[in-house]
């Protein structure tokens, strides 16, 4: 090892290969994943990041009001339309 040069200027040159190497790692198998072809070999066309998704509407809910719960409601709905 040169006595004029630190560790930090010899580990600077090996930090910068590692960062490359693993950049075109990833570059790569970014590139194979999304090429034409790859589309065929994927099965499953969901998402899978996204939570999974109903495939119907909830059930409607229909309560029968008593006729005294019915002239509240209209008393309050007269109340926010401001008495019309």
């Amino acid at each position: 090892m040169p006595e004029n040069v630190s560790i930090l200027q010899l580990l600077g040159p090996v930090v910068l290969a590692f960062a490359a190497a693993l950049w075109v790692t990833g570059l790569a198998r970014l590139l194979r994943r999304n090429r034409p072809g790859a589309t065929a070999q994927r099965t499953d066309p969901t998402l899978t990041g996204l939570p999974h998704q109903r495939q119907t509407a909830p059930e409607q809910e229909a309560v029968e009001l008593t006729p005294a719960e019915r002239d509240a409601f209209a008393g309050l709905v007269r109340r926010l339309n401001g008495g019309r």
